[in-house]
């Protein structure tokens, strides 16, 4: 990085959801600086009781993510320049999910709903049988790979404003991780993630409003994935019924 060639205005969230406010800093403009980088600035040289996450910083972890001028994003991989706004930023914690302190938020209920949405792989096997050949140009592999990427930032959920309307809904990540199982040739109880994905809070709260897609870094498609389990469990119950 060169040396600093202005200052940017920049808000940081402070304290938590019910107890906090904005504090304003003056941040030195850098060559090619990332949000975190300005977080890691503010954090080394402003205010060491700064409390936020990462880890990586290569855009492979997620657990960076936070609200940039209102929308979600990885902090790491979004560069100042491209979301400034004046000379001015707001960072924020990511919606929909309670705040710890400052930028770092509670992840236990995105997590909780992966396991409400059975988003664990079933075994068919033990480690002790031999593994099955799985095609990799199969129609149900080729579903499986698109969203396999996912890698639980968290961001798609903050996105989601079904998930702000209704703090009961699975959300697209949790959803995603299911119609991911449910396309697995491996996957052995395929009708209990449908069963736990067609309760309430699940598939059908999905507005299609498509903000998980239009946010998600790794450009996955939660919308589409939401909508194939729509049709498997309206075709489920149908089957069921005849």
């Amino acid at each position: 990085m060169t040396a600093s060639t202005g200052m940017l205005e920049v808000s940081v969230w402070r304290g938590s959801a019910g107890d906090g406010q904005f504090q304003a800093f003056r941040v030195p403009v850098q060559e090619n600086q990332t949000i975190l980088d300005v977080v890691s600035w503010i954090q080394q040289n402003a205010d060491p009781t700064l409390s936020y996450r990462f880890a990586c910083r290569v855009g492979m972890c997620g657990s960076c993510a936070m609200m940039v001028n209102g929308l979600p994003r990885w902090t790491c991989r979004t560069h100042v320049q491209k979301v400034l706004n004046g000379n001015r930023l707001t960072v924020a914690p990511l919606r929909n999910l309670a705040v710890i302190k400052d930028l770092a938020t509670d992840m236990d209920p995105f997590f909780d709903k992966w396991v409400e949405a059975e988003g664990r792989h079933h075994p068919t096997a033990t480690r002790h049988d031999p593994m099955p050949p799985i095609t990799a140009d199969a129609p149900g592999r080729a579903e499986a790979d698109a969203a396999i990427e996912c890698i639980n930032c968290a961001v798609c959920y903050a996105g989601c404003d079904t998930v702000a309307g209704n703090p009961d809904y699975l959300g697209p990540a949790a959803l995603q991780r299911a119609w991911t199982l449910i396309n697995d040739a491996k996957e052995a109880d395929k009708g209990a993630i449908l069963t736990a994905v067609a309760q309430s809070g699940g598939c059908f709260n999905c507005h299609s409003q498509g903000s998980c897609t239009a946010h998600c870094p790794n450009e996955l498609d939660p919308m589409r994935s939401v909508a194939g389990l729509k049709r498997a469990t309206v075709l489920a119950a149908l089957k069921g019924g005849s």
